[in-house]
């Protein structure tokens, strides 16, 4: 997914939010990949080994006990 689409599917804003990106990216939960595009360069991001590990460990779970409301996104 490239990072425009990733941002506005989370509802962030880029240039707010930017540093989430760079700090999961710091952490190993993502992979970024910067793919040429013409004139552009595009960034794509997807998740890492250790970030698949981290949402069975701890978001899985935290969803289970905390489901969210339906409807609301």
């Amino acid at each position: 997914m490239n990072q425009t689409k990733l941002l506005s599917y989370c509802g962030l804003n880029i240039a707010k939010h930017k540093e989430i990106l760079e700090d999961m990216e710091t952490k190993n939960l993502i992979e970024r990949k910067e793919e040429p595009w013409g004139k552009k360069t595009i960034i794509k991001y997807k998740v890492s080994p250790k970030g698949h590990e981290f949402f069975k460990l701890i978001l899985e779970p935290y969803e289970e006990m905390f489901p969210r409301a339906e409807g609301v996104e």
